[in-house]
């Protein structure tokens, strides 16, 4: 099918008067798909039981006879007033035991009974009245999964968690190491979520929750999830993610449960940067989506998010929105489609901006309904949306747990380091995607593995094979050194890797200042002493210990990195293992199926090796980008 377009539409926040010219303008936009409701609850249930929704009735049915599809929520994200005022309990506590009052949006305990059957009352509701409605295209529950809370609720339901998954108090004692600080549990009763403390907390302990947050939330969407395949088993259902470290979602796991995967996308840098951001939000999103197509839900117009809002220049709308298509979106959605003019978000960018339809914003958004109009819907086949040959390991339970408190030094970032692997492989246009420790990687002619501190010792295992194999494996630092339950491995770091790469760490030696390797450049923020247990230096430290090393082992190559290098260092490394692409920097090229997707993120103008016409413009391309070009060509 064409590709959808459009994003959230608010009609409550108008005047009815302006519905129809909304209806008017999103035809001239190309708009295909609107989300509607996400945060309509009040309005929707004004008090218990009693439901109001004439006006959602009449907004449908404007867009249905508009030839408009609806992505209608659930809008469980945000419980009405009159909830929280007679349901204290649902409201949420804090690590600090604050329980938070009403006045934003995700104030609830998704633990707390009232608030699951809130849930699915107004889930039943909606299912009954539009199951049949012709606007309906998908049902889209809650939005931006992800908030914690500490309450007596969550305690309950967490203490439940920790029984199934450990069987007994013996085995959680000895998993979360309660011989520590004296903290051996004797009875369940004993246990709660990791609230405010004198110091440090049990990461053990931090990293269940989170894991049990994850699953908990998970719960709530599958109850509302099965209620609506019930009602109406022919409509997708999903949910909006966000990648943000605060949001304890196992996004692996998720994306089994749901029909469709969806992202939120909103970058924070300017140009290239926003470019390369876009490009990793996108490639995880294929990645969750296990080869099926996936949406982007929502993105920004005209403001790149941040401290400073940041105009997006001319045509950066429609290339951060060809870089999702190129990667195997379905579509491409943004918040909102008016822009408020009043609430917490009023100053965040729309479709229809503040200033109108005579705007830069609105002209470019039509411009981009009409590109993705010819851009033609994928055939049928068995081979991938997008093929790569790189892989870098992706694991939110190791991310959770480099968050946590007591580390060698606070500078460890996971994300930043994950980033990095995939910028550098991105600028030199090699196409990559991510996957889970427990994943087979044998049709990867390299992974990159970038401070995966936590590892499985089956995932460990695997990784020997995968190299015995003839793989090409890039390790970082920090990696390996502890198991699933935080334990740091004995023996020397890196610990599950070190028979892998051949190298056996005795300490670390966090970085004050920078250094200079003998190879690689500048290293910063860390330093390890590296013996060498099988592997050869590559790079040396000042002093003289290996700082990059390689290890032939059976028919593949692993390689280690024991310090923090630059983008230019790592690159460097990189290629030294064979994954030298042959890209421009800020120039991208995707294959997806039958169609090549070009973009030129620079100023200047681009060589590229990409023949044909542009399905888009009808020209012709000969091999060359004029700056801030994209076409999208036929494979030859």
């Amino acid at each position: 099918m064409p590709l959808w377009y459009g994003g959230d539409y608010n009609p409550e926040q108008w005047p009815e008067e302006v519905w129809a010219e909304d209806v008017a303008l999103m035809r001239r936009a190309g708009v295909t798909l609107v989300t509607v409701g996400v945060f309509a609850w009040s309005l929707l249930e004004p008090s218990e039981g009693r439901h109001t929704f004439g006006w959602l009735d009449r907004v449908l049915d404007l867009l249905a006879d508009g030839g408009i599809r609806v992505d209608l929520a659930v809008p469980t994200a945000s419980p009405p007033p009159w909830f929280s005022l007679a349901h204290p309990d649902a409201l949420t506590v804090t690590r600090d035991g604050v329980r938070l009052t009403h006045g934003s949006r995700d104030t609830y305990c998704v633990s707390a009974p009232a608030y699951r059957a809130a849930s699915l009352r107004i889930t039943r509701a909606l299912g009954e009245r539009y199951r049949d409605h012709p606007a309906l295209a998908m049902w889209h529950v809650h939005n931006e999964y992800g908030t914690p809370c500490h309450c007596d609720h969550a305690a309950a339901a967490f203490r439940t968690w920790l029984r199934e998954r450990y069987g007994g108090l013996d085995a959680l004692n000895d998993a979360w190491t309660t011989a520590f600080w004296g903290q051996h549990y004797s009875d369940w009763a004993q246990i709660t979520p990791p609230r405010a403390t004198q110091y440090l907390p049990n990461p053990a302990q931090a990293l269940d929750f989170r894991r049990f947050v994850s699953d908990e939330m998970l719960a709530h969407f599958r109850e509302q999830r099965d209620l609506l395949r019930e009602l109406t088993p022919e409509v997708p259902v999903t949910t909006n993610y966000v990648l943000a470290g605060w949001a304890s979602i196992d996004h692996w796991k998720w994306s089994r449960e749901v029909d469709l995967v969806a992202v939120d996308h909103y970058p924070s840098g300017r140009g290239t940067a926003a470019a390369e951001q876009t490009a990793f939000a996108a490639d995880l999103a294929r990645s969750w989506a296990d080869g099926r197509p996936w949406l982007l839900m929502e993105q920004a117009t005209g403001y790149v998010t941040g401290p400073r809002m940041t105009a997006k220049e001319p045509g950066e709308i429609a290339r951060h929105s060809l870089q999702h298509v190129a990667r195997g979106a379905k579509g491409v959605m943004f918040f909102q489609w008016r822009a408020s003019l009043g609430g917490a978000e009023q100053w965040h960018p729309g479709m229809v901006p503040h200033t109108g339809p005579d705007s830069r914003v609105f002209r470019e958004v039509c411009a981009l309904g009409e590109a993705l109009k010819r851009i033609p819907p994928d055939e049928p086949a068995d081979e991938p949306l997008v093929e790569a040959e790189v892989a870098i390991l992706w694991d939110e339970e190791a991310w959770w747990a480099v968050q946590a408190p007591g580390l060698p030094s606070a500078e460890l970032d996971c994300l930043a380091a994950v980033e990095q692997a995939h910028r550098v492989l991105w600028r030199q246009g090699v196409t990559t995607c991510f996957a889970h420790p427990s994943h087979d990687l044998s049709a990867y002619r390299a992974v990159l593995v970038p401070s995966l501190y936590l590892i499985s010792d089956e995932a460990a295992r695997d990784l020997g094979t995968y190299v015995r194999g003839g793989g090409t494996l890039v390790v970082s630092f920090f990696s390996g050194i502890a198991d699933e339950h935080t334990r740091i491995r004995p023996g020397g770091y890196p610990g599950a890797l070190r028979e892998i790469l051949g190298v056996r760490v005795e300490e670390f030696r966090p970085l004050a200042d920078a250094v200079t390797l003998t190879d690689f450049g500048v290293a910063t923020a860390w330093s390890e002493v590296v013996h060498l247990d099988g592997a050869e230096a590559v790079a040396r430290y000042p002093g003289g210990g290996p700082a990059v090393t390689r290890r032939r082992l059976g028919e593949g190559m692993a390689w280690y990195v024991s310090t923090r290098l630059g983008d230019s260092g790592y690159a460097g490394v990189l290629a030294r293992a064979g994954l030298a692409g042959s890209g421009a920097p800020g120039v991208e090229i995707v294959r997806r199926r039958d169609r090549v997707f070009a973009l030129n993120h620079t100023q200047d103008e681009q060589p590229v090796p990409v023949h044909g016409t542009d399905l888009i413009s009808g020209e012709p391309v000969t091999g060359v980008l004029n700056p801030g070009q994209c076409v999208v060509v036929r494979a030859t």
